[in-house]
């Protein structure tokens, strides 16, 4: 059995946002998701069809749920529960540090 680091081993490429899966079954699915000053662009809105428990790990970010005039503001920490279908979009990510985000699919 293998044992890793969620900070540790970051691409060096970060060109574009990375997501790596961690674990998965048929019903789960975990994700590191590195980013760095990267944002959902615009116009686009992502529709999940799971439910998705995300927590910021490192790093600083804004997320925007559709039908909401505000942005949720994101530290280190921060975890929220988005239920499926509920439409939502990254307007920024920290440069320094990268944001590194852990996301749990079910």
């Amino acid at each position: 059995m293998e044992m890793n680091n969620v900070f540790e081993n970051l691409p060096v490429d970060l060109s574009q946002e990375v997501i790596e899966r961690i674990a998965s079954n048929p019903d789960v699915r975990i994700e590191r998701i590195i980013s760095r000053g990267h944002v959902t662009p615009e116009g686009f809105w992502y529709d999940q069809s799971e439910t998705e428990w995300v927590i910021l790990l490192q790093g600083t970010a804004e997320i925007q749920f559709e039908g909401e005039a505000f942005v949720r503001h994101l530290r280190s920490g921060d975890h929220l529960v988005i239920p499926p279908h509920q439409r939502h979009r990254v307007v920024q990510t920290s440069l320094t540090p990268v944001a590194i985000w852990l996301a749990v699919f079910y």
